[in-house]
């Protein structure tokens, strides 16, 4: 039976935030097609029709991701939210970046371009809101500042120890807090 344009929209958006959401909780090689299509209550035959290869639904997922419309906060701000024990439990709907980034370093180039692309656009909606006396200061910050919360939440996740895990994120909230006031506002 065919699908409507817009039935099969819908189940592409449904398979990449299926795919999204099982690949930032277990990673790429853990996560098989049939399962991805089970979460996404669609029968496995029908991914092919969506997709060539799961490389491609790797950066079909990190493309979808970034796409989603993001907060325009500053560093210090976000960095609140960002830096949380709910966040910091939510592997599989947090960020890419911390969750995927060693992983994609090994994957195809249009996987790596995704999360790419992904970095430049949290610089960039950073240092729109940044500190700094002028465009170059604030994208510093930005890159600064996203590179501390990602670092510390990769940290924060893998340590065992919840109590250093918890102050890894305050310390580094509080760094980026410091950054901004130094900086002059946000």
């Amino acid at each position: 039976m065919k699908v409507s344009r817009e039935q099969y929209e819908a189940n592409q958006q449904r398979i990449l935030e299926a795919a999204g959401r099982l690949f930032r909780e277990h990673g790429y090689d853990a996560v098989t097609l049939a399962e991805v299509m089970q979460a996404a209550s669609l029968t496995h035959g029908g991914f092919y029709g969506h997709f060539k290869s799961k490389d491609d639904l790797i950066a079909q997922a990190l493309a979808y991701r970034n796409s989603k419309p993001k907060a325009e906060i500053g560093p210090a701000e976000f960095a609140e939210s960002y830096l949380s024990a709910r966040h910091r439990a939510d592997l599989a709907g947090g960020c890419n970046i911390a969750g995927l980034a060693t992983e994609t370093t090994r994957q195809p180039l249009p996987a790596r371009a995704a999360m790419t692309e992904t970095i430049r656009s949290r610089i960039e909606g950073l240092a729109r809101n940044s500190a700094g006396a002028n465009p170059a200061e604030k994208r510093r910050v930005a890159i600064a500042s996203w590179s501390a919360m990602v670092g510390a939440m990769i940290m924060a996740r893998v340590c065992d120890d919840p109590a250093l895990s918890d102050e890894i994120m305050h310390e580094t909230r509080a760094q980026i807090a410091a950054l901004a006031e130094l900086q002059g506002g946000n």
